[in-house]
């Protein structure tokens, strides 16, 4: 390490007192370390800070710039998703969030969903703001991401919110499309998104 820390201090231009200075070191500390190449990890910190470089790079890893250019090598691919893939996403029910409108703006929470027909269900308390956008333009997201590969996919559903009020509907729903909501209390109030836009779009690696 001490060599890597002289032959960048000495194309920096800078001198020994010039990079004990900027590190907060005492001259005789440093020429110590350059010639016995171990440091701390603080100390190794502020001579990576005084020197423009990495720590990882200093002990003999990637610097910075080859670590971009390596992460930058496999970059996945933004792609859209059709229609039928979106709904093939969709259709498995689960956890999405749904954007409400409101005097203050748009409020997104969580709800957990079913898809019945076409259209995106999920149960509320009668009173809460979930069950306000009778009527109203919502938007509906669900996604999923695969943070090791840096991969993912996300849907977006734009469409008008509706009370399901038929008890025929109900029945039918909750012995078929019934989507449990996690959170405990009654959630008695069935909502529901028609859709009039399925947009999606998918992060995947590299072929």
């Amino acid at each position: 390490m001490g060599s890597r820390v002289r032959r960048r201090r000495q194309s920096l231009g800078l001198s020994p007192a010039d990079l004990a200075d900027r590190a907060g070191l005492s001259p005789e500390r440093l020429a110590r370390l350059e010639s016995s190449g171990t440091a701390d990890g603080a100390v190794l910190a502020r001579l990576a800070a005084a020197l423009g470089t990495s720590a990882a790079e200093l002990l003999g890893g990637p610097g910075p710039r080859a670590d971009r250019t390596r992460r930058g090598a496999v970059h996945p691919v933004l792609a859209e998703l059709s229609e039928e893939e979106c709904w093939a996403r969709l259709t498995p029910g689960g956890v999405g969030r749904v954007s409400v409108p409101t005097d203050d703006g748009p409020v997104v929470l969580p709800v957990n969903y079913r898809v019945h027909d076409g259209v995106v269900l999920y149960r509320t308390a009668g009173t809460g703001i979930l069950a306000s956008p009778t009527g109203r333009r919502v938007a509906f997201e669900v996604d999923g991401f695969d943070t090791q590969r840096r991969s993912g996919w996300s849907v977006l559903v734009s469409g008008t919110a509706f009370v399901v009020d038929d008890p025929d509907a109900v029945e039918q729903m909750l012995s078929r499309a019934d989507p449990d909501p996690w959170p405990a209390g009654e959630r008695a109030t069935w909502m529901g998104v028609a859709p009039s836009h399925v947009t999606g779009r998918v992060l995947a690696p590299r072929e």
